[in-house]
């Protein structure tokens, strides 16, 4: 099906083919077209232009967008949006002064989400996933990572991540799986974590490759969580089945989950509240992306991601809405472009690149999504009023999208819904 769009007021992230992960100063700077055009044929984008250029062509569908504007479709490369039930319960214990470490110990956090999920249906998983896909695809997102995490036994890892895959085959947006069995020592082998690892290495991970569930593998190295050396074990065996590592690292400390990631060429490590010149070091020798979860730290009052540190430094820097029921139960991702440009400081234009291309680079997908140029994906956000990306993080707690559409079709997501 060959379709334009024409009279569009401005695009945005209209980047040249070929244009990877943005360093940097380059992050700062948004090639955008006025009064433009955009061809795609069968779900892919095939020309964009000046309308004083555009000529018709035969056999083609056209849309006037008059008055609207376009961004890319936002790309959200760090989620655990498959889960059981919320955690408010929790929250009002934060409020009361436990730390995050201290809910954990007393039964809550990952294990909490854990026992739940063992209690659930793989069919209510799903139901329930699909209406908070469905809210995140609203406010823009047309690419997404999900996360496994909440099972911690191999028959409810497997559980998450066929409902992940079900997901993917009922979605026109992309999904991206990754098997995190290694985001908690469970209860019942809280004293014998080498035996929980060998359940990972062992059964887990023969298992998924078995199915074909999961794109990567992650590991929470961090304190209270995994060592770096379990967690080279476990990137280790990931990797001989094909599974790419994307980390959790630094949330709670300095705890060398930077270093590990990037010796096993992790695509990115995500997290980073603790982040020091090492670190920074660290990634300038890499080809790994720093990914931060500003949810996150609002959430949890931890400290942010030093982004303006990395930045400097020339690195790249992509941020993600890490939607889960316990530390960022915000599904949007224009929330978590307000936050880094609040709390962040990045500039409105730093923050849009690290929700769309450097998001995309962090899910080795840069050659399919996250600008609008020749050669991808048409997934692409429809936005009225004035064509200012300021405003969008500026207007903080709106929904600034009009209409999200991917590869060239409207698709809709419900206006108001419960969580």
């Amino acid at each position: 099906m060959n379709l334009v769009f024409t009279d569009i007021a401005r695009m945005y992230g209209t980047h040249p083919t070929g244009h990877h992960a943005l360093k940097g100063a380059q992050m700062a700077e948004v090639p955008f077209i006025d009064h433009a055009f955009l061809r795609c044929s069968n779900g892919i984008i095939t020309e964009t232009g000046i309308m004083e250029q555009f000529s018709p062509e035969v056999q083609e569908s056209r849309v006037s967008l008059e008055g609207k504007w376009l961004i890319p479709g936002l790309v959200d490369s760090h989620t655990h949006l498959v889960f059981a039930a919320a955690r408010e319960e929790e929250f009002r214990m934060r409020i009361k002064g436990k730390s995050y470490e201290e809910v954990a110990a007393a039964g809550g956090g990952i294990l909490n989400s854990a026992m739940k999920l063992r209690q659930t249906s793989e069919e209510q998983l799903f139901e329930d996933a699909c209406v908070r896909l469905q809210i995140m695809m609203a406010h823009g997102t047309s690419t997404v990572e999900i996360k496994s995490g909440y099972g911690l036994d191999t028959a409810s890892e497997l559980k998450m991540l066929r409902v992940i895959k079900k997901l993917k085959e009922s979605f026109p947006i992309q999904i991206k799986a990754t098997f995190l069995g290694a985001h908690a020592i469970p209860a019942e082998y809280k004293t014998n974590r080498t035996a929980y690892i060998r359940l990972i290495v062992e059964e887990m991970l023969p298992a998924i490759h078995q199915e074909g569930l999961a794109d990567f593998i992650d590991v929470f190295c961090d304190r209270g969580f995994f060592t770096p050396e379990e967690t080279a074990t476990l990137l280790e065996a990931g990797l001989r089945y094909g599974l790419r590592p994307k980390i959790h690292a630094n949330e709670l400390g300095l705890t060398g989950g930077v270093q590990v990631g990037v010796k096993y060429g992790a695509l990115s490590v995500d997290h980073l509240e603790h982040c020091g010149p090492e670190e920074v070091e660290c990634l300038r020798h890499s080809n790994t992306i720093p990914v931060g979860l500003p949810g996150t730290s609002y959430f949890l009052g931890l400290p942010y991601t030093p982004a303006r540190a990395l930045m400097d430094a020339g690195l790249p820097v992509a941020l993600a809405s890490d939607f889960n029921p316990g530390s960022s139960p915000g599904p949007s991702l224009q929330m978590t472009w307000s936050l880094a440009c609040t709390q962040m400081k990045m500039l409105p234009e730093e923050a849009f690149h690290a929700i769309t291309l450097n998001a995309a680079a962090a899910l080795d997908l840069c050659a399919d999504c996250g600008s609008l140029s020749v050669g991808k994906r048409a997934d692409f956000c429809v936005m009225e009023g004035k064509p200012s990306l300021a405003l969008i993080p500026y207007h903080f707690g709106i929904n600034h999208v009009a209409q999200l559409y991917v590869m060239g079709r409207p698709c809709s997501g419900p206006q108001a819904s419960s969580l």
